[in-house]
């Protein structure tokens, strides 16, 4: 059986129409099991909706899900901002827990600061576009997306989008070389390890 290629970006059609793109992905980082996608509809950023991986038909390519626009539209938001009120400093705040947008209100000599952060299920990860990717001797690219085992939704690769070390190309790192799920994604090998690795003919190529 094929082994589903997520990609980062792609974009997503329910039964009705275009929803939008896939944005992140959701990983169970103890088991390493895909979850759930985010997808954001197209010009409505932070919109982001929380999609089961059950609602997905088919992912090679575009996704397409198993629902209606009005379903989907149903679906539990991926973000959630919050608005601190404070005063100039932001009194009472601690900065590590202020994000500060481009842009913020302004009134009565106070601001009002949007905070946006994930909503995910308890102890899961979401991994974004061009989030870091370290071998144990560098940064060797970035992530664009990850394959998955069908039977059980475990993730078998995550891929490197091109512009990487070695030229614009795509190369697929196995599950077993992962060491860290997070902000960034660190393996157990090296660079010099990453080129050894045999060809894996998961990533739709023409050539």
């Amino acid at each position: 059986m094929e082994e589903p290629l997520f990609t980062i970006g792609a974009s997503a059609t329910c039964n009705d129409g275009e929803c939008g793109e896939v944005i992140r992905v959701v990983i169970d980082p103890i088991v390493r099991k895909l979850t759930h996608l985010i997808i954001e509809p197209t010009h409505r950023q932070g919109l982001g909706r929380l999609v089961p991986l059950e609602l997905v038909a088919s992912s090679n390519g575009n996704v397409m899900l198993r629902c209606s626009l009005e379903e989907f539209e149903r679906l539990d938001l991926a973000e959630e901002t919050d608005f601190l009120p404070g005063t100039v400093g932001y009194e009472g705040y601690d900065p590590a827990n202020v994000m500060p947008l481009p842009y913020f209100a302004l009134g009565a000599g106070n601001t009002s600061l949007p905070v946006t952060y994930d909503k995910l299920p308890v102890g899961e990860v979401a991994v974004r576009r061009d989030v870091p990717v370290h071998a144990t001797d560098g940064e060797i690219g970035r992530v664009h997306g990850v394959v998955i085992d069908p039977s059980d939704h475990l993730v078998t690769h995550v891929l490197l989008q091109e512009g990487h070390l070695w030229g614009r190309q795509e190369v697929a790192i196995p599950i077993s070389a992962i060491s860290d799920f997070g902000s960034e994604i660190r393996l157990s090998i090296t660079k010099s390890e990453v080129q050894e690795l045999p060809s894996v003919d998961l990533l739709g190529s023409d050539d």
